[in-house]
């Protein structure tokens, strides 16, 4: 679990005023988005004002909260969807020690992403929610946590499961690890994430 240290707005310029636009058009206060997604409306605050930056946990429960994509969130216009996706044509999104490249179409049930995750990016905060996930090791290897197992992946490997089973990402290797990410954009009524050996849904503060 991350700290509350302020974070560089430099390093991701488009993340805050995304955040509050997007949960304005979704007719959310502050309280209700944060308490949607499993955050603190003072959590939200700091990552709507920049103070914070969002890992991908907190990207993807803030999108299924506004009905949208992490794409969105990052800034990037939807525009016309194309079947190909050109690599060269990705720009990479930092977020709080997180990179993404759009890997996929906006706007589609799935959402693909590349994402570059640091050496433990993710702590203590643990996801559960509807919809399934996919993931496919690129390079370093990762910790995954499914349930009450975990996994050490290494490049190569892979792994698909039902979100509504606790999970947990993490680069095992200081250098980080390098992943292609695929889930289900599903609106999740509830907090989505748990603190460990918590029963109920309970956000980082």
């Amino acid at each position: 679990m991350t700290t509350d240290r302020p974070e560089d707005p430099a390093a991701l310029p488009a993340v805050a005023p995304q955040l509050r636009e997007l949960r304005r058009r979704a007719g959310h206060t502050l309280e209700t988005a944060a308490r949607a997604a499993g955050l603190s409306a003072a959590h939200l605050s700091r990552l709507e004002t920049g103070q914070r930056q969002p890992s991908l946990p907190m990207l993807l429960a803030l999108a299924r909260v506004y009905g949208t994509t992490v794409s969105a969130l990052l800034g990037e216009t939807g525009g016309e969807q194309h079947a190909v996706i050109r690599g060269a044509e990705a720009e990479p999104a930092p977020a709080g020690g997180w990179t993404y490249w759009p890997a996929g179409g906006s706007g589609r049930a799935m959402q693909a992403l590349r994402v570059r995750v640091p050496y433990g990016a993710q702590g203590d905060m643990v996801r559960v929610h509807p919809g399934e996930e996919w993931l496919h090791v690129l390079r370093g290897r990762l910790r995954l946590r499914l349930g009450e197992s975990e996994h050490l992946l290494h490049p190569g490997d892979g792994a698909h499961f039902d979100s509504l089973t606790p999970h947990r990402i993490g680069a095992a290797d200081a250098d980080g690890a390098e992943l292609l990410f695929v889930h289900t954009l599903l609106q999740s009524p509830g907090a989505p994430c748990l603190g460990p050996g918590h029963p109920n849904p309970k956000g980082p503060a």
